[in-house]
């Protein structure tokens, strides 16, 4: 990465336009940009409907510098919202980034940063637009993405009594990574790596919209999270099939290591951002999918919004908690 900046320049010897300057001219734009970074608003062609989701990684919370590379942070930031309008159905035309950093983080390190932002973006079509950089004591990362789906895009709240519930992509491995970093080892390299760099199913939203699914949602937080999410919007029960469920050797590997059960990787681990999604029928679950359970009516043994393992609660971990 080449940049007319000394290589221990920080932000602040950069400046503010300095800067920006450094960081857009790692941003190719598609030809969907009208107008790019630069003006006080970029314009952009979405056909259809417009799709929106922002979200937001804060260091300490979301991620340490000490555990991925500037570029890391970056791919995993841009994969969060690029991945939100995935689960509706959707691909990203474009994205905004803020950046609120201190005075003193290198310069380099935010070019990083950026790298990754379009590195990821790249996957999908999609060009970072524009954004703010700001000063402050945490460092933190805000991913606005915008585009749109190719239908009536796929709700949370369409799943129906019936139904299956099938996965794609990988679920636990980032789960199974942040259990091998925090207790301070880099191996299986593989689940460390997913940590790191979410490999996010992008061309399966869009198929799934294409192949009829009723509700589909990221799972961002866990399975069972974001199946609950799924459940309460639809008012439905979802029970999911534990022998169904993928657990990699590499997950049963770090539960052997840290006398977890690998399941829980699977049923209440965040980040990898694959798809869980609901269909009329099992013949209507694409290819590459897994039928991982079904939905049904409430009833006395399951209230409405109920997410059951196996017909019966799970009693271990739900999912990550924001607060």
């Amino acid at each position: 990465m080449t940049s007319s900046h000394p290589p221990d320049a920080t932000l602040a010897d950069a400046g503010e336009f300095g800067a920006i300057a450094a960081f857009t001219a790692l941003f190719a734009q598609s030809s969907a940009v009208v107008v790019g970074p630069g003006d006080d608003a970029a314009v952009v062609r979405v056909p259809g409907d417009v799709l929106v989701s922002t979200d937001v990684l804060v260091e300490g919370r979301h991620f340490r510098r000490d555990w991925a590379t500037a570029e890391d942070v970056g791919r995993r930031a841009a994969a969060q919202s690029l991945s939100d309008l995935n689960a509706m159905g959707g691909t990203t035309t474009a994205v905004t980034v803020g950046l609120v950093a201190p005075a003193d983080l290198p310069l380099s390190w935010a070019q990083g940063l950026a790298a990754g932002l379009a590195e990821e973006c790249d996957l999908v079509g999609s060009s970072v637009v524009g954004g703010d950089l700001t000063r402050g004591d945490v460092l933190v990362v805000s991913v606005t993405a915008i585009g749109h789906a190719g239908g009536a895009p796929v709700l949370r709240s369409g799943a129906r009594p019936g139904d299956v519930v099938a996965l794609v992509g990988r679920q636990g491995w980032a789960a199974a990574g942040l259990a091998v970093l925090s207790r301070g080892f880099r191996s299986p390299r593989a689940v460390v790596e997913a940590y790191r760099r979410p490999e996010v199913p992008y061309d399966a939203g869009p198929e799934a919209l294409l192949a009829g699914a009723t509700a589909m949602v990221d799972v961002s937080d866990g399975l069972l999270a974001d199946l609950g999410h799924v459940a309460r919007a639809s008012g439905v029960v979802v029970d999911l099939t534990s022998a169904a469920l993928p657990v990699a050797e590499p997950l049963q590997a770090v539960g052997a290591a840290t006398g977890t059960d690998p399941l829980t990787f699977v049923l209440a681990g965040g980040d990898d951002h694959p798809l869980t999604a609901t269909f009329p029928s099992a013949s209507a679950v694409p290819d590459g999918w897994t039928v991982i359970g079904s939905v049904s009516e409430p009833g006395p043994d399951a209230e409405a919004g109920t997410v059951t393992v196996d017909g019966s609660a799970y009693d271990g971990e739900q999912g990550w908690r924001h607060f």
